[in-house]
């Protein structure tokens, strides 16, 4: 089977034509090889009819690289979180899980009922080793425990209860989010292809696979889960993982170039919120965190074969919005409990949940082409 082969600029910020004789001299001058073509092996599970790359968020066809393919503007693909989107993790099992942790510490006197939960998220603004702080300051903290120890001791209830979670999620007993299912069933009834992105998750991949697993066979069966494996095997992931494709020095160059430019920015961000006695959460989506999300939205495009601008996004956090406003897709949150306050400016619309006056099909088309 003979190797494809599909042109690309290797630095977006280097763009040059091979038919300009002074950008070839200067390259030449100063021994600079930047080269213009990757040999790309197609994925083991991809059809032959499947773009195999995409420029600036066109797929550019295999059989016919010269020219670019649109895909009717009616056709949609919808690509789905699953963490505070397809569950609301947060809210079902947050609570049960702290109290699990406290029983299996043996910390008798703990016991979050749902208004002590709330107030402390309300008052922490959801950081969890400041939520123990305030309880324990306010309950009394072990009279085993010394002062010294007090950062390891939250430190073990955080995992304690992280371990509790895990068994939660996986287990029969969370539900998942009102309307959902009826929202994925009206989306599969209407042709929309849909898409689970579970790479780019803060909990572990088989977690959140049993959170997918819960929609049912019929389900799984129409739509497609896309992973950390399945993000190295697509295109784009060969592209930006390595795999496949030699790394030359300019792209080395631009990758220290845009982490002293992030970096930089941080700095600078810091120092006005200190100026003017502000405490900021800098989104530390770090380069390498935020190329993470692009990937698995740029294969949940590819593996869907409908290019970017015509995929959906529906995000339950920053991460999403960030990854999805790089490249162009749009983008709808559905709010969870732990961004019931959170603001989104990188996102089309907004809704509390499915259904009703909330998300449905119809609504995300109109929203799409708004």
């Amino acid at each position: 089977m003979a190797m494809e082969r599909a042109s690309c600029s290797t630095l977006n910020t280097f763009r040059f034509s091979t038919n300009n004789s002074s950008s070839s001299k200067f390259y030449r001058k100063h021994h600079l090889h930047f080269p213009c073509f990757f040999p790309l092996l197609p994925p083991t599970n991809f059809n032959s009819n499947i773009p195999k790359l995409y420029t600036h968020g066109w797929f550019v066809n295999s059989y016919n690289s010269s020219s670019t393919q649109e895909t009717p503007s009616h056709q949609l693909a919808l690509l789905l979180e699953v963490e505070g989107v397809l569950m609301d993790v947060d809210r079902q099992g947050n609570r049960q899980a702290f109290n699990a942790a406290f029983r299996k510490l043996g910390l008798d006197c703990a016991n979050w009922s749902q208004p002590v939960y709330q107030d402390l998220v309300k008052k922490s603004m959801g950081d969890e080793e400041r939520m123990l702080v305030l309880f324990f300051n306010r309950i009394g903290w072990p009279t085993s425990l010394p002062t010294s120890e007090k950062e390891t001791f939250m430190k073990s209830v955080l995992r304690e209860k992280k371990i509790a979670l895990d068994e939660l999620v996986m287990s029969k007993t969370l539900p998942l989010r009102p309307g959902v299912e009826e929202f994925i069933d009206e989306a599969c009834e209407e042709g929309v292809q849909v898409v689970m992105l579970t790479a780019y998750c803060k909990s572990g991949e088989k977690q959140v696979r049993s959170i997918i697993e819960k929609l049912g066979n019929d389900k799984l069966a129409k739509i497609k889960i896309i992973g950390i494996e399945e993000v190295r095997r697509s295109s784009y992931g060969q592209l930006v993982f390595g795999e496949g494709v030699a790394s030359d020095l300019g792209e080395q160059l631009a990758k220290e170039a845009r982490k002293a430019v992030s970096a930089e920015e941080q700095k600078i961000a810091k120092e006005v919120a200190s100026i003017l006695k502000l405490t900021v959460d800098i989104d530390t989506t770090s380069s390498e965190g935020l190329k993470n999300v692009v990937a698995a939205l740029r294969a949940g495009a590819e593996y869907a074969n409908v290019p970017v601008h015509n995929c959906v996004l529906v995000s339950g956090g920053q991460s999403g919005v960030a990854g999805a406003e790089r490249i162009g897709m749009p983008c709808v949150v559905v709010r969870s409990s732990s961004t019931a306050r959170a603001e989104f400016p990188g996102a089309k619309a907004i809704m509390d949940g499915f259904g009703g006056g909330d998300l449905s099909i119809s609504r995300l088309r109109q929203i799409r082409g708004s």
